[in-house]
C-alpha cells in the first residue's frame, strides 16, 4: 500500500476497500437467509429469527396457553424472541467478524462516506 517515497496507492486501497464491500455485502445477504431459534420455558415457545433478526415464525405450545395467565405467555414470547435474536447477533458476530478483522482496526469503518453503499 505505500509506495516507494512514502505516498499510498490510493487505487490499491480503493481496490480493497471495494472487494470487503462485495464481501460484506455477500455476507450480509447469506445472513438475511439463515434461520436460527431461540427457546423459553423448555421449549414451550420457540422463536425463530433471520440471521439479520427478523421474526419468521413463532410456536407456542397449547400447554402454556392459560386465558387467565396471559402475562406468562407474554413473557415467555418475548424470552424466546430475545434467545433467538441473541443467537442470531452470534451468527452475525462469525460471519461478518473476519471482514472487520481484515482491516486492522476494532471494527468496521463507515464505508459510505467512500462512496460505497450501507
Amino acid at each position: 500500500m505505500v509506495q516507494p517515497g512514502g505516498g499510498f496507492d490510493l487505487s490499491q486501497i480503493m481496490q480493497q476497500a471495494q472487494q470487503m464491500q462485495q464481501k460484506l455485502v455477500e455476507a450480509q445477504e447469506e445472513l438475511a437467509n439463515t434461520e436460527v431459534t431461540g427457546t423459553a420455558g423448555g421449549g414451550l415457545v420457540t422463536a425463530t429469527v433471520s440471521g439479520d433478526s427478523q421474526l419468521k415464525n413463532l410456536v407456542i405450545d397449547p400447554k402454556v396457553v392459560d386465558p387467565d395467565d396471559v402475562e406468562t405467555l407474554a413473557d415467555l414470547v418475548v424470552a424466546a424472541v430475545r434467545d433467538a435474536s441473541a443467537n442470531a447477533q452470534k451468527l452475525t458476530e462469525q460471519k461478518l467478524g473476519p471482514l472487520a478483522g481484515g482491516l486492522g482496526g476494532g471494527g468496521m469503518p463507515d464505508l459510505g462516506s467512500l462512496g460505497f453503499g450501507g
